[in-house]
């Protein structure tokens, strides 16, 4: 019998855009708007990053914006188990949209160190996220399969009450097959998700979403819930 999760149901909040340049400005302001909130209450602001084409086009335009840098913690979902300067890294995308280019201390760029071997790499990380009870924003994307992060559908999710923080994944059914994933119970340790959805090929994975089948978005379920900004076209 499957240990069952302590997280609650997800409950979502959909925001449909008419363009994906419209929810990719409605996500740019989300963050900062998340982030002063958090530097005004604590000082901080930790998020969580996703990979994919939308969050990289929301992370370019956060290059120019006008915050408190200096009070940044940057955490990533999930890597592929590449080497450090591999253009398929997340880490390496988000550095040539957005983090090389703005002021926030190399030291409070926590990159997953996914060139190493998978089980140290999940432990290192395991650690650096120790101390954090709640991240402030953790960003999701969503895939064809209704995978998150690196959550594929008949994988380990890592959804219940004893899930280890972080996950390797030896057989992701996309390249690279191994990588690091935040589980979804750690994801759902968050005052605040935001999963970003665009493109006519996640239609099905949307539907199925909406309809309760569960895929492995549907394991993130943080106390306030989640909000999906999605393309109206997508809910069609």
């Amino acid at each position: 019998m499957p240990l069952l999760s302590n997280n609650p149901p997800q409950q979502c909040r959909w925001h449909s855009f008419n363009t994906t340049a419209e929810l990719e400005q409605a996500a740019t302001q989300a963050i900062l708007q998340a982030a002063l909130q958090a530097v005004n209450l604590r000082g901080t602001f930790h998020i969580v990053l996703a990979g994919g084409t939308t969050p990289r086009h929301v992370y370019e335009s956060l290059r120019n914006a006008d915050t408190d840098w200096a009070a940044w913690h940057v955490y990533f979902g999930d890597e592929r188990c590449l080497p450090a300067d591999h253009v398929e890294r997340n880490s390496w995308m988000a550095a040539q949209a957005w983090l090389n280019h703005v002021a926030i201390p190399q030291t409070q760029i926590h990159l997953i160190p996914a060139e190493k071997d998978g089980q140290l790499a999940a432990s290192a990380y395991a650690q650096t996220l120790a101390g954090i009870e709640l991240f402030d924003l953790v960003l999701l994307g969503l895939g064809v399969d209704g995978h998150t992060a690196s959550l594929f559908p008949g994988q380990e999710l890592g959804n219940t009450s004893n899930a280890p923080a972080v996950i390797v994944v030896e057989n992701a059914p996309k390249y690279p097959p191994q990588r690091i994933s935040l589980s979804a119970h750690r994801l759902s340790a968050a005052r605040k998700v935001i999963f970003l959805v665009s493109g006519a090929t996640k239609q099905q994975a949307v539907r199925n979403w909406r309809n309760r089948v569960a895929i492995p978005a549907a394991a993130i379920s943080p106390t306030n819930g989640v909000d999906v900004y999605l393309e109206a076209a997508l809910l069609a």
